[in-house]
């Protein structure tokens, strides 16, 4: 939001909520319909990258202004504290697993070139905060579409197509259940897969877009079976962790296992994704929530609400 110049470099960045005002916006891709399709540009180039970069930088000079460099990493490290204090184990709290908790601990010990993915939702948000991307890791998303169930589809592609990669999903329990017999494709084709599942026993997301929209959730809850005890019946390593001492230890054991694992980790329903800014039509919307919430006699839920987000 604060640059002068957006460089977009072969890329169709869709989220048009996040491009800065008034600035000059210079694009690259090889296809020519991409240009100016989410924001005004003021530079269309159309070829490959490398080539495109390539004639461009002779024509670039070199300066020692930095001032935008350094608020910007001065913000990330802030930022970045706060993500981390919210990835808690509870210090000994009533034993609530925070889903930025089972991140971390799975960034901590998956392979150094793992292959993630995850499905839509919360799982986007866990993964993009605190999945490290260290160039030898990959992270496929359904990003552009937000089609659900997209994780363990993407997750057998990737496996059969790099056997010797490790390849794990952040799987959320309603895109599972959608597509739950692709189980038996693990157990058929013995693709050593890791299934992650946040099981918050609900459509967490939406129910996160109708708060901020001031309006009652409802239609989400899901009544899920055990998916351990399904994982296990398919022929896979199933494994739950109910407990944040359990969390790491169940992780390390489903990705030692040579073959196939699911495991299911009961995540807080509560948890709050919060975005970068809070716009006042959010929190208008929030507020409107929570007093209907109170008149309907769900006030209970706006205690847990609190104890969860802001009691760690």
């Amino acid at each position: 939001m604060n640059c002068d110049v957006l460089l977009m470099i072969g890329t169709d960045f869709p989220y048009q909520q996040f491009y800065p005002e008034g600035a000059s916006v210079v694009q690259i891709d090889i296809r020519g319909e991409q240009l100016g399709r989410r924001t005004k540009v003021d530079h269309g180039l159309i070829g490959d990258a490398r080539t495109t970069i390539s004639a461009l930088l002779p024509r670039l000079a070199r300066n020692e202004f930095d001032a935008h460099l350094k608020a910007s990493l001065e913000h990330y490290r802030t930022a970045r504290k706060s993500l981390d204090e919210l990835a808690s184990d509870g210090h000994g709290r009533k034993p609530i697993i925070h889903p930025q908790y089972l991140a971390r601990v799975l960034d901590e010990l998956a392979a150094r070139d793992a292959i993630f993915s995850c499905d839509v939702g919360t799982p986007t948000i866990w993964a993009a905060r605190y999945l490290t991307m260290n160039g030898q890791r990959r992270l496929l998303g359904s990003f552009n579409h937000g089609s659900m169930a997209n994780a363990l589809p993407q997750a057998i592609g990737a496996q059969v197509s790099h056997p010797g990669r490790q390849v794990v999903t952040l799987s959320g329990d309603g895109g599972l259940a959608m597509l739950l017999g692709d189980l038996l494709t693990l157990r058929q084709l013995q693709l050593p897969i890791k299934v992650i599942v946040f099981k918050n026993d609900s459509l967490a997301f939406v129910e996160l877009e109708m708060k901020a929209a001031g309006v009652l959730d409802f239609a989400t809850h899901l009544h899920n079976p055990s998916f351990a005890a399904i994982a296990e019946g398919a022929g896979l390593l199933g494994l739950t962790a109910d407990r944040p001492d359990q969390v790491r230890p169940m992780i390390s054991r489903a990705l030692e296992h040579d073959g196939p694992a699911l495991v299911e980790v009961v995540v807080s329903r509560q948890e709050l994704s919060m975005p970068p800014t809070i716009t006042l039509e959010q929190a208008r919307g929030f507020s409107l929530f929570m007093l209907k919430a109170v008149f309907s006699g769900r006030g209970d839920e706006i205690i847990d609400l609190a104890k969860v987000n802001l009691f760690r």
